[in-house]
């Protein structure tokens, strides 16, 4: 890995060596005008040079190289005006960039010329920045925005169903996700058993999902990553903004701690579902709780133009009680530190120290047989990411991370009347590093290649007992090892690579491979997010899970860059598949790995896209057309069977209407094939009772899935000091009984007759009202 890292920078070196012509540097940070926010992702280009474009990074820093000259520079970002500046290039220089925001209405007469075409020229592939003004725009199940909801109306990205934040991208599985909150891992986003995310839509500032061509950066899951960066504060004043819905209300304040250098946002919510539980004349009813709150916070201080320090968190926590009978509760909890330095106009550096934590409790409140289950996970993540503008045509990024995981699989603790037995699952640790390097090179004005190598390392240690099995679940070898010692070590190279060549300033082809490994496990006997889901790491039992994919597609932007068009093909091979056996046991289980089957999986599909991203209507169409399947040979005679989020087809249609300043409205429709299940093919009883006989793994389907929401936003006119809206909405507008569940039952009224019942979860359209303020 060191001599990859050696090589690559030594062909950088002699690159940027070749270049006869003395060049000089622009570098700065890109900013909002009013708030002082960094933008991520802005555009700087200078015009007599189309090639020497450059992107924001995630804190906001640009460097542009280019020859001695005078030259009109320009930046450009979504939803803002474009900055004109016109400089003369004859040493290096520090340029702060403050970009101001612009309405839609304006945006039709001012931006008559848009070069922002990265979407074709970048050889990054799988890639969706989400806009949030847009999230904030589209209709959701009363009223709540939704990051993780919003993000399945994107090809490739399915949805695990009604009433569920889980997702899969490209026939992962749903634990086959990096979801990032400022760089935390964060590994169950649903409250409220998946109804919502914790994702407060007032404290996030940019959300960007890989589907594809993953960056050597990131690394630790085989499908995607989703990477959600909270809002920084006001640096220029303070502001209060939130909003009271049907089922939940929320706040957020902001404002500098030093003006122009230093800022703060908080931002909190909460659900009120248990009021309405009060109001009911059933006492089990009016006893119980259930509720969810979580609070973001986030602090800045800018101590000049190199140096920088953040330090942001995330609370939040779900409890659900019924009377004094059952209790739980669970909820993330993350921290980071984070230290940004410029040590010249082209070399930049992040440091970030991560804390990480998910939990839950489990009770059962019956005096005489009383019991409490734990579990956790908790994570300890030191990264040190650079980013060197090694040339113009040359944006280099290495770094190294290493995370230390403890995982507490389960407790549960009993009253000594209790029919329970105590019992305890040994903590397990373990230790995750990786090292990486990438290049964006610049070919030339067609090609552009973006190549990099991740070394990633997975240590299991000590101390605890640790067992090997056979086939059957049999233990083979146990073996005790103390405190730090390496029980199991995996060593994985992951190569990056992806390239696009531009067939002219419009359109462009693109292909990537990619390799990533994972070392974290999720177990579960549901296909939706679970309070009580199980993670493992690799161990002697348990190998990284492998993932190959290849990629190519075709992208073209139309009509001055207001549309853009994208059809994309993947290819997915899966190595080290889990799955469990039939009844297996997986909570408070010290044996849970004999419980488990290992297999391959394979994944294919076309994409397709087609974005509207400017004028006083916009929006998206999202279709995939794909195959999931997985193999085990204890499992469907050993052959191929279709995972159970195989959907064959997956469509999604998006609009938004900017009617005038007041009135926007927007809509969404979505379809997809039904989920892949196990059906019975037949029964027969015995001692009176119904058994059934299955057919082979998932070779039936549910009916297929399709809903219709509406929604529109009604803006007060602004005030000097307050500005208002109502958000109206309606989830389900025909009432669509989409299956969350089908079971079986014999017929009471024909005898020897199966009845299947279908369960929904919403079977009527779901109104909302939600008045949001700002002052």
């Amino acid at each position: 890995m060191l001599k990859s890292i050696s090589f690559l920078f030594l062909f950088v070196s002699l690159t940027h060596l070749s270049i006869a012509q003395k060049r000089y540097t622009i570098s700065g940070t890109i900013t909002d005008v009013s708030s002082g926010e960094t933008l991520i992702g802005a555009t700087i280009r200078l015009q007599e040079l189309p090639q020497s474009s450059s992107l924001s990074n995630s804190y906001g820093f640009y460097s542009v190289s280019a020859p001695e000259g005078r030259y009109l520079l320009t930046g450009s970002y979504v939803g803002y005006k474009t900055y004109t500046d016109t400089v003369s290039l004859n040493s290096d220089m520090v340029l702060p960039i403050a970009m101001q925001s612009q309405s839609t209405l304006d945006e039709v007469v001012v931006s008559v010329n848009r070069k922002n075409n990265k979407n074709i020229s970048s050889p990054q592939m799988g890639v969706e920045k989400l806009n949030m003004s847009q999230i904030n725009q589209l209709p959701v199940v009363l009223g709540e925005q939704d990051v993780l909801k919003s993000i399945t109306l994107m090809p490739g990205i399915k949805s695990s169903g009604e009433g569920n934040t889980g997702f899969y991208v490209r026939g992962g599985g749903s634990d086959q996700n990096l979801i990032l909150l400022d760089e935390a891992t964060v590994y169950n986003a649903s409250h409220l058993l998946g109804f919502f995310s914790i994702f407060n839509s007032d404290a996030i500032k940019d959300v960007s999902i890989y589907k594809g061509g993953m960056p050597a950066e990131y690394g630790g899951r085989l499908s995607s990553v989703l990477d959600v960066k909270m809002n920084e504060g006001n640096n220029k004043k303070i502001t209060v903004q939130g909003g009271i819905g049907m089922i939940a209300s929320r706040i957020k304040v902001e404002g500098p701690i030093v003006k122009d250098k230093g800022s703060f946002m908080i931002s909190a919510r909460r659900t009120y579902a248990d009021l309405f539980l009060k109001a009911s004349s059933d006492t089990t009813i009016n006893k119980s709780t259930l509720y969810f709150y979580d609070i973001n916070a986030k602090a800045n201080y800018r101590f000049n133009d190199k140096n920088a320090i953040y330090l942001s968190g995330y609370f939040g926590k779900d409890v659900l009680g019924l009377q004094d009978i059952f209790g739980t509760n669970w909820g993330n909890a993350t921290g980071t530190l984070r230290f940004n330095h410029v040590f010249n106009n082209k070399l930049f550096s992040n440091t970030s120290f991560i804390y990480s934590n998910y939990n839950y409790v489990i009770e059962g409140l019956d005096r005489n047989d009383g019991f409490k289950a734990t579990s956790k996970i908790t994570d300890l993540n030191l990264k040190q990411d650079f980013q060197y503008y090694a040339a113009y045509n040359h944006n280099v990024k290495f770094g190294l991370q290493a995370t230390r995981h403890d995982i507490a699989p389960g407790d549960i603790t009993t009253t000594a009347s209790s029919s329970f037995n105590n019992k305890h699952v040994e903590h397990r640790y373990g230790y995750e590093m990786a090292a990486y390097a990438s290049d964006e090179w610049k070919v030339n004005d067609q090609l552009s290649m973006l190549y990099g190598l991740r070394l990633s390392s997975m240590l299991l240690v000590g101390p605890g007992t640790f067992n090997s099995y056979d086939a059957a679940g049999n233990i083979t070898v146990s073996e005790k090892y103390n405190s730090g010692e390496v029980v199991q070590n995996y060593l994985n190279l992951e190569p990056r690579f992806s390239v696009s060549y531009m067939l002219n300033e419009q359109q462009s082809i693109k292909a990537s491979y990619n390799r990533n490994t994972q070392n974290i496990h999720l177990l579960t006997n549901s296909t939706s997010s679970s309070p009580t889901d199980l993670y493992v790491m690799s161990s002697k039992n348990i190998k990284p899970e492998i993932a190959d994919q290849v990629s190519m597609g075709y992208f073209r932007n139309f009509k001055n860059n207001t549309y853009e068009l994208s059809a994309e093909l993947y290819y997915k091979n899966l190595q080290n598949q889990i799955d469990y056996k039939d009844a297996a046991q997986l909570l408070v289980n010290q044996d849970v790995e004999s419980q488990l089957l290992y297999g391959v999986g394979r994944a294919y599909g076309a994409e397709l896209f087609l974005k509207k991203k400017y004028g006083k209507f916009n929006g998206w169409v999202g279709y995939t057309l794909s195959k999931t399947e997985r193999k085990f040979e204890e499992i469907n005679d050993g052959k191929y069977y279709p995972a159970t989020h195989d959907r064959t087809h997956d469509l999604s249609l998006v609009a938004i209407y900017k009617f005038n300043e007041q009135w926007t409205f927007s809509s969404n429709f979505v379809y997809g094939t039904g989920k892949a299940v196990t059906y019975p093919t037949g029964k027969y009883s015995v001692g009176g009772h119904t058994t059934y006989s299955y057919s082979g793994r998932n070779a039936y389907r549910q009916p297929a899935t399709h809903r219709l929401d509406i929604a529109a936003t009604y803006e007060g006119k602004p005030g000097k000091y307050f500005q208002s809206s109502w958000t109206f909405g309606i989830y389900n507008v025909y009432a669509q009984k989409d299956p969350y569940r089908i079971t079986f039952k014999d017929s009471k009224t024909v005898p020897n007759a199966t009845e299947a019942v279908q369960t929904s979860i919403f079977g009527v359209p779901i109104p909302s009202v939600t008045w949001n303020f700002k002052f």
